[in-house]
């Protein structure tokens, strides 16, 4: 299977939302919608593959447990002035989940998405 694309899936609450808040804050764009159960969209090689709660990847697993949005692995995006991009995500509404952290590889913030999903910028230290 030759397939240049990297596939995430993420488990959101609303489709339609997370489907906004991807292409208007980061500039996805939609490659097939099903909404509201299930779309994916794509941003260079990132295929990121958006799970509503009548999705398949959104129902329960033999065990009982539910898929849900949330945690700690996260997409993480380079970027080359992270202040800039903080500015430009809050005049958007995104809410973000810590503070600038700052060591030795660089800096980094953590914000959500609708859902709740995290989402890290990471701009690299200049050496």
């Amino acid at each position: 299977m030759t397939d240049d694309l990297v596939n995430v899936r993420y488990i959101v609450r609303d489709v339609d939302t997370s489907i906004a808040f991807y292409t208007d804050a980061f500039g996805f764009e939609v490659r097939s919608s099903a909404a509201p159960a299930f779309a994916d969209i794509v941003r260079g090689n990132l295929r990121l593959l958006l799970s509503g709660p009548l999705s398949s990847g959104g129902r329960a697993l033999p065990d009982g447990s539910v898929p849900a949005p949330g945690g700690w692995n996260r997409l993480h995006f380079v970027v080359d002035d992270i202040g800039t991009e903080i500015d430009r995500l809050r005049a958007l509404g995104v809410q973000f989940r810590s503070d600038v952290v700052t060591g030795p590889g660089g800096s980094q913030v953590v914000l959500d998405d609708p859902s709740g999903n995290p989402i890290e910028l990471f701009e690299p230290a200049r050496h």
